[in-house]
């Protein structure tokens, strides 16, 4: 599967280096979020990366629920259990969780269906910042620091109404935001679509620390940078992958 190069495995574990996390926001997500940067402070691996992992170990089920409830950093011991449970936990050595998985109806094992919507369901995902959120942010008057974002990944919510189809295209609908304080909630919903027919729904919730007021110009010019970085990373891969 096209995830085995984002991951190694030892001793039943699968560890995650922070190379592999980074390729695997820039070059299949095209997330630049500074925290999947191999040198942040607080790097992390990104949760879209998590859920492809928990999608090709476990297949899809009609109804999933998935809880990010911890920050992994580089190279911590993950198990992925072997189970057929409706609940699945996530864990390091220590026992410590950081993704629960909430399953239930029927279920595909397709590795095709499986691997064509990972991939569309994640690319839609990296696109989030800036086309999604920033206007969010805007309509709301608030701002995370610009110096340290703080945007994380909380939940998502997958529901199918059947498993009928091979192709799917991920597609966004009305977003939200709801703001308490210092602290921001971003709801952003999406159907699956295959054939023109809708085939299942869901929605993406992020935790956002605005701890200021709008300000237009300097998100601008935090947009435009992110941009830039993201267009000369993608633009000397291209290069590379037609040399």
């Amino acid at each position: 599967m096209f995830l085995n190069k984002f991951y190694d495995t030892h001793g039943g574990n699968i560890i995650i280096a922070a190379e592999q996390a980074s390729q695997f926001a820039k070059e299949v997500a095209h997330d630049f979020n500074p925290l999947h940067d191999v040198d942040a402070k607080r790097f992390c691996i990104p949760g879209d990366l998590l859920f492809s992992l928990a999608l090709m170990k476990y297949g899809l089920s009609q109804n999933m629920h998935f809880i990010f409830s911890g920050m992994v950093g580089h190279g911590i011991r993950l198990n992925f259990p072997e189970t057929d449970e409706d609940l699945v936990d996530i864990n390091d050595n220590q026992g410590k969780t950081y993704l629960q998985i909430e399953r239930s109806g029927i279920k595909s094992l397709d590795s095709a269906l499986i691997e064509g919507f990972t991939r569309d369901y994640v690319a839609f995902s990296g696109q989030n910042f800036p086309y999604v959120l920033v206007p969010l942010l805007a309509k709301e008057n608030v701002m995370f620091n610009i110096n340290r974002p703080l945007v994380i990944y909380e939940s998502m919510t997958l529901s199918f109404q059947h498993f009928d189809f091979q192709t799917t295209s991920v597609e966004m609908q009305e977003p939200e935001i709801e703001v308490n304080g210092k602290r921001a909630s971003a709801f952003l919903h999406f159907q699956m679509k295959s054939g023109g027919n809708v085939v299942g729904s869901g929605f993406k919730k992020l935790a956002i620390s605005v701890p200021t007021n709008y300000e237009a110009e300097p998100m601008q010019a935090f947009v435009e940078e992110y941009l830039d970085r993201k267009n000369s990373y993608l633009g000397n891969l291209a290069i590379v992958n037609n040399l």
